[in-house]
């Protein structure tokens, strides 16, 4: 590990209830994930890899078990701190994208910003800014509809990193992207993500990108099965969580 405890997670289960079944997702995890390390997620659809990457970012909250980011049990929280906490400490990159589709690349790169309270006219040019890191600045004006599955994918990459949060956890980040695209956003994710008081996580069975990982964590069936630098070869990485 390179630095101090960036997110500590132990004993974490989940399961999620439906009207007559409950069904567990994760069955015990214990992490504890390095300041100035980029972290991987990598194993086959449906062995808990969003879903335990949702409660690192206080999206989802665990059945039992503790998440501390930074030495903070973010779960000890009311909603209101929790939310608060998230807007200036964590960046998130859904699979998904999860664009606000009414508003325009540049807002929607700066919604975190706009949501602490910052100065929109301040606001939009961090987005802007931002927006250009990732080759994409000629498409600011246009809203999500209007851009490709690779360009909505670096606004919402975007989005997670204009903050400067100390946590930043993606999910899938590079699969829209051709392989030079992919690795840009790996560039900029370890130029801006990982430091000695930041960490980043990411969910991946890109392949391409596993030389950027200083640690990879194999999951299965809720379990982290393998802890190391690199893929065992068994391991089947096709899907996503």
């Amino acid at each position: 590990m390179s630095g101090d405890i960036a997110v500590s997670v132990h004993g974490v289960k989940k399961s999620f209830v439906t009207a007559h079944h409950v069904h567990p997702v994760l069955h015990g995890i214990d992490i504890d994930v390095a300041a100035g390390d980029l972290t991987y997620l990598v194993g086959a659809s449906g062995s808990g890899k969003t879903t335990l990457v949702s409660i690192m970012a206080g999206i989802l909250t665990p059945s039992e078990g503790t998440v501390k980011l930074f030495g903070t049990d973010i779960f000890a929280m009311d909603h209101r701190h929790l939310v608060d906490y998230r807007l200036s400490h964590i960046g998130f990159i859904f699979q998904q994208y999860n664009l606000i589709p009414t508003i325009d690349a540049a807002a929607n790169a700066a919604v975190p910003l706009i949501a602490r309270g910052v100065n929109r006219h301040d606001a939009l040019a961090a987005g802007n800014r931002m927006l250009e890191r990732l080759a994409i600045g000629d498409q600011a004006a246009k809203y999500p509809h209007q851009l490709s599955g690779g360009q909505q994918q670096r606004v919402a990459i975007a989005r997670a990193l204009v903050h400067d949060p100390r946590l930043v956890i993606c999910d899938e980040p590079t699969a829209a992207l051709d392989a030079r695209s992919g690795r840009r956003v790996m560039d900029l994710l370890h130029e801006l993500a990982v430091g000695e008081d930041r960490a980043c996580v990411i969910v991946t069975h890109d392949n391409r990108i596993f030389d950027f990982a200083d640690r990879i964590l194999v999951m299965e069936d809720g379990l982290i099965t393998h802890d190391g630098k690199e893929v065992p070869v068994e391991e089947d990485m096709d899907g996503t969580a």
